[in-house]
């Protein structure tokens, strides 16, 4: 959902620096919702596009001053 992703935004930023795409955090989200599978395995998961272009609407969404 957008929100799970807009979560998965948020968790990205905060723990590693790196602001995704918006299109991006959906597959991040993806990957938080189904643990259990990917227990133990390396997950290889492409960020294309950039998150600066969504730092204005995230904020928006997530209620924070920009």
């Amino acid at each position: 959902t957008d929100e799970e992703a807009m979560d998965a935004f948020k968790l990205l930023s905060e723990t590693e620096g790196i602001l995704p795409a918006l299109e991006s955090a959906h597959a991040i989200a993806y990957l938080k919702k189904m643990p259990s599978k990917f227990k133990g395995k390396v997950v290889v998961i492409n960020l294309s596009g950039r998150g600066d272009k969504d730092v204005e609407m995230a904020a928006r969404e997530m209620e924070v001053k920009v």
